[in-house]
């Protein structure tokens, strides 16, 4: 296999250039470098003099605290020693940079000079956006040589200053698009995007042989802070957008298809623009603590939960005597437990109650018939906590209450607004449960089990609806329906805590995943489910009881 390699330069003031490598503590107790540009920004905060650097900027959920040099993980809170390396000496270039050179060479490189430019689908990409910023300008030529520029009176020209070296891109004035200008290739074998842009470009800089700045000469920052000064330009006209998912992000495959896109897009006559996807935010802005404020209405800020025994003294028969009516002339159907005819006995085979298998029962409030044997079956097969919920309709008797293992719930309001509900603050729940061993509700006792992303950080409006919703989380986490151990839909692990069907919000300033904001429909949605798990309104007024 045979892939391309490349040389990266940095200036001499960053920290590559002073022989400074950024590293973090891996869980082998060795040390990682950053990656440069982490490295480099991770240095810039350092030498300023700030107390840490938040690195979600770049596409990374931690933030560097330089007083205990440590790495903290924004959305687990985890910790690792960071530590800063000052022996690491690179090679010093001086003069002009190189000029970048696409590798393998093409067909007939050798009759041309020695500097082309670079090939790939990004700095492609970004040529066809300059070439589509023209007008009439979005079709495939070959490249000519640019004519003589008419001899007129040239107009004043800044101040004189130090002369930028050549190959490196210089912007007087307002943002304009540059006029990149790859190196020449033969115009047979590759045709080049023109660009009627050139015209746009100071007097002084880009005319004449080689002061011109190539696409091939940028770096891959350079690169995309042009494609995406150029897409504002295009966005704000309305042109079609290419959006590129991880352009910031090491992998190349995004970027390389994004190209592909923008080059057909380009040789069929349509302008194209490299746009970039709005960030994942998790996590608010750092709160202090004395931002923190309780929710009125609501008394304490924190709720503790410990394993509830079932209720004792009352054999299953008594519960479920409550909640039905012996029906003594069965309907002709079949029962839906055991999918037998309710006229004749239950088809159950697993341990036998003490209860006739031909008797039949009518639930009271949704009058759903079944065997007693079967819905006795059912209720022992169940968390036995004196509750019953029908196995048709999911109408719940009694109150109902779930395996949620032990844990710390605690809530409070931060000021900071969520998309969408500018005109009030948040309320923050922070879910907390360690890992631990199974007991006898949960599907393997005795077994351990494992809590995976906590603390778990969630978001509600501090609206009128949103508190509501707050105290009604309060319910189901007092009766433990929040969690459940049982296998995570995300990644297929078996005995780990998982969500137990009542959503919430775990993304602050966005909503790539669909677990943020905005939602509309949101408050609405998590009150139909919390009625599904019979918590309603009444609910509060029974736990005050």
């Amino acid at each position: 296999t045979i892939r391309p390699v490349r040389r990266s330069y940095y200036d001499p003031s960053s920290a590559p250039g002073k022989g400074v490598v950024w590293e973090w503590e891996n869980d082998s107790g060795t040390w990682t470098p950053y990656d440069m540009d982490v490295g480099i920004t991770i240095q810039r905060a350092y030498e300023k003099q700030h107390p840490w650097v938040d690195l979600s900027a770049i596409g990374f959920c931690y933030v560097i605290d330089f007083a205990t040099m440590g790495q903290i993980n924004r959305q687990t809170q985890r910790k690792r020693r960071v530590r800063r390396r000052l022996d690491m000496v690179y090679p010093l270039v001086s003069g002009t940079l190189p000029k970048s050179q696409s590798w393998p060479a093409s067909p007939g490189a050798a009759a041309a000079p020695p500097v082309p430019a670079c090939t790939c689908p990004q700095c492609l990409l970004v040529m066809s956006v300059k070439a589509a910023a023209g007008p009439g300008t979005s079709t495939l030529q070959p490249r000519k040589a640019a004519p003589a520029p008419p001899a007129t009176p040239k107009p004043p020209l800044p101040a004189a200053g130090p002369k930028a070296p050549d190959g490196v891109a210089v912007v007087r004035g307002s943002l304009k698009p540059l006029a990149a200008q790859g190196g020449r290739r033969q115009a047979a074998s590759t045709p080049a995007l023109s660009s009627a842009s050139a015209s746009s470009s100071p007097p002084g800089v880009g005319s004449g042989k080689g002061s011109r700045p190539s696409v091939g000469t940028l770096n891959r920052s350079h690169l995309q802070r042009l494609a995406i000064a150029q897409s504002r330009v295009l966005i704000a006209s309305g042109v079609p957008t290419v959006p590129v998912k991880n352009l910031t992000g090491s992998s190349p495959v995004n970027p390389a298809l994004a190209g592909i896109t923008g080059i057909l897009m380009s040789a069929a006559g349509l302008p194209v623009c490299l746009t970039r996807p709005p960030k994942l935010v998790l996590h608010p802005p750092p709160v202090s603590k004395s931002e923190i404020q309780s929710i009125p209405g609501i008394s304490h800020s924190c709720r503790k939960t410990t394993k509830k025994q079932a209720k004792k003294g009352k054999t299953p028969e008594e519960v479920l005597k409550k909640y039905l009516q012996k029906v003594r002339h069965p309907p002709d159907e079949d029962c839906t437990i055991c999918m037998e005819r309710l006229s004749a006995p239950s088809g159950y085979k697993g341990p036998q109650p003490a209860v006739k298998p031909d008797l039949v029962g009518k639930l009271v409030k949704c009058s759903h018939v079944f065997h007693l044997h079967c819905l006795v079956a059912m209720y022992n097969n169940g968390n036995k906590d004196g509750s019953l919920q029908c196995p048709t309709c999911k109408t719940i008797y009694g109150v109902k209450t779930g395996t949620q293992p032990p844990g710390k719930m605690e809530y409070h309001i931060i000021p900071h607004a969520l998309p969408g509900h500018a005109d009030c603050k948040t309320i923050r729940i922070i879910y907390n449960i360690p890992p631990g061993v199974q007991g006898p509700e949960h599907p393997n006792p005795g077994k351990s089990f494992t809590a995976r992303g906590f603390p778990r950080h969630c978001y509600l409006p501090d609206s009128e609806k949103g508190r509501k919703v707050l105290k009604l989380l309060l319910v189901a986490w007092d009766r433990r329906l929040i969690f459940a151990i049982g296998t995570s839909s995300t990644t297929g692990e078996s005995d780990t805590v998982i969500w137990n069907e009542i959503h919430h919000k775990t993304e602050f300033g966005s909503n790539l995943t669909g677990h943020g904001y905005p939602d509309i429909n949101y408050l609405d949605n998590v009150l139909a489910e919390l009625a599904a798990q019979g918590i309603t309104e009444e609910s509060l007024a029974q736990e005050k009881d």
